[in-house]
């Protein structure tokens, strides 16, 4: 399933020319990622080697400061959604799929790049990592037990429940595939919608927009996540 449409800078280049946008694209946001977490540990053992071993946080925003903020703003929202004692084992994953998507959304909003969460391959994989670790988790924390998760509490009612729950399961990572593929590519669609037409001073209003749509989606895609991770963990079934 490709929404390959307009200029992309990648297919210029020789090698990754070659792969479908998507992937590419996912490539390249990873390589920017591992790039940026690189500067970002540097820059914070060089501060940790100083005499206040970096406890004392600088006064402007900076780098440093910047990553801070949503780490630990989203460790909180972790915390009250999982629980404080599972939320350390969890908010790595978290963590990543958050960062991973949000500047996935944002770099579709470069004119020569194309979003990879705007295509249903990239978000269905998304979504299919999220069913899996759930799933994961709750096998971890239950054991074989996690299977009565969806048989319900009564017993004679088993066999409908299982259909229920198992529908409801699959649908999770289809629901949160096509919400977010459909909301960055009808972002991206009114962009450049109205960059064509007006292409002068408009098109930053949309901008804005665009920003707040790639940081929400993100957020909805790791709140959901938590939720999912939460109820499979949940000891009150």
């Amino acid at each position: 399933m490709h929404e390959e449409h307009g200029f992309n800078l990648l297919s210029h280049i020789p090698v990754l020319k070659e792969l479908p946008t998507h992937v590419a694209m996912s490539a390249l946001v990873s390589i920017i990622l591992i790039i940026t977490t690189w500067v970002a540990r540097n820059r914070l053992m060089a501060r940790m080697n100083q005499r206040d071993k970096g406890l004392i946080p600088e006064p402007n925003l900076t780098y440093r400061n910047f990553f801070e903020i949503i780490a630990e703003s989203l460790y909180k929202m972790t915390e009250s959604v999982i629980g404080h004692h599972d939320t350390p084992i969890y908010y790595p994953v978290i963590g990543t799929l958050f960062i991973f998507i949000l500047s996935a959304n944002l770099i579709g909003l470069i004119p020569v790049f194309q979003a990879p969460t705007a295509n249903l391959n990239t978000t269905l994989a998304l979504g299919a990592f999220v069913f899996l670790y759930y799933n994961y988790a709750g096998f971890k924390a239950h054991g074989l037990g996690y299977l009565k998760h969806f048989m319900g509490p009564i017993l004679w009612l088993a066999p409908l429940m299982l259909i229920i729950e198992l529908a409801s399961h699959i649908f999770r990572p289809l629901s949160l595939a096509l919400r977010l593929r459909g909301n960055i590519m009808g972002d991206h669609i009114v962009l450049g919608v109205f960059s064509g037409l007006v292409p002068y001073l408009l098109p930053v209003i949309f901008y804005g927009l665009g920003v707040f749509v790639a940081f929400i989606q993100a957020f909805v895609f790791c709140l959901m996540t938590m939720v999912y991770i939460s109820l499979s963990t949940s000891h009150d079934h």
